[in-house]
């Protein structure tokens, strides 16, 4: 049976992994995901990607977060992703500035190769009831959607618990028109969440407050059943269908 939960609120895309990302209207989504999304990663001399956490493939870089990254004229098919300074100005040369912001002379910009950017599936859902339910566990915190860097933020109807995304697990739902997603889990969160990004603070009180209310988790994370366009003001609908589970 199908079920409407919401509203596409707003579309995020984050050309360069770990950088502030790119508010759009509408965007083409394949396997991939976003078209563009995360396409982009800072990789230093080891082949690690700047990440907020260490991991086999990613580095913590303290800083990225700072800076911004979009496409010229907004779509992935018209060149490189363009850095962008703490000021919002496009920086000339992104290797070499990288490598003074973040005091590494040993990372470069660069494109995905055979090693993917992403942490673990390419669409990250996040509603608006599970971020009020974080405002009201952190009153005096500013808290919106940035600290969690997900690709869809879904407006929910009134009354809606907080991590109403754990009901997605396992289940297949439609996107506008076209575009189709199977939900298979949700992201472990780590300290890249509490940290600074242009007008939103430190706060150890974010993760602190998931940790303790849902277990270190936060959003739905799903794979591409079949590729479409999302547009703001989109539907998500879910449907009774079990997703395939992933393979490890």
């Amino acid at each position: 049976m199908a079920d409407s939960v919401g509203v596409i609120e707003r579309l995020w895309r984050y050309p360069i992994k770990s950088t502030g990302g790119e508010h759009l209207r509408s965007v083409a989504v394949d396997e991939r995901g976003l078209m563009g999304d995360r396409l982009y990663a800072v990789r230093d001399g080891e082949g690690k990607f700047g990440s907020g956490k260490n991991t086999r493939r990613f580095r913590r870089m303290d800083g990225l977060l700072q800076l911004s990254s979009r496409y010229p004229r907004g779509t992935a098919d018209q060149g490189p992703a363009e850095l962008l300074d703490p000021h919002g100005q496009v920086v000339v040369d992104p290797t070499a500035y990288l490598r003074r912001h973040l005091g590494r002379p040993d990372v470069e910009l660069a494109r995905e190769g055979e090693i993917s950017h992403f942490d673990q599936l390419p669409l990250s859902v996040l509603t608006t009831a599970t971020l009020d339910g974080i405002r009201r566990a952190v009153p005096g915190v500013p808290v919106d959607e940035r600290r969690f860097r997900p690709n869809m933020l879904v407006r929910t109807p009134p009354g809606t618990p907080p991590f109403v995304e754990d009901e997605w697990i396992g289940r297949e739902a439609t996107v506008g028109d076209t575009l189709r997603v199977a939900f298979l889990r949700s992201s472990e969160r780590c300290v890249m969440i509490n940290q600074a990004q242009r007008d939103l603070p430190h706060s150890p009180l974010i993760l602190r407050t998931i940790a303790r209310a849902h277990d270190n988790r936060l959003d739905a994370l799903a794979r591409i059943v079949i590729p479409g366009t999302v547009r703001v003001g989109d539907r998500l609908v879910l449907d009774g269908t079990r997703a395939a589970a992933i393979a490890s």
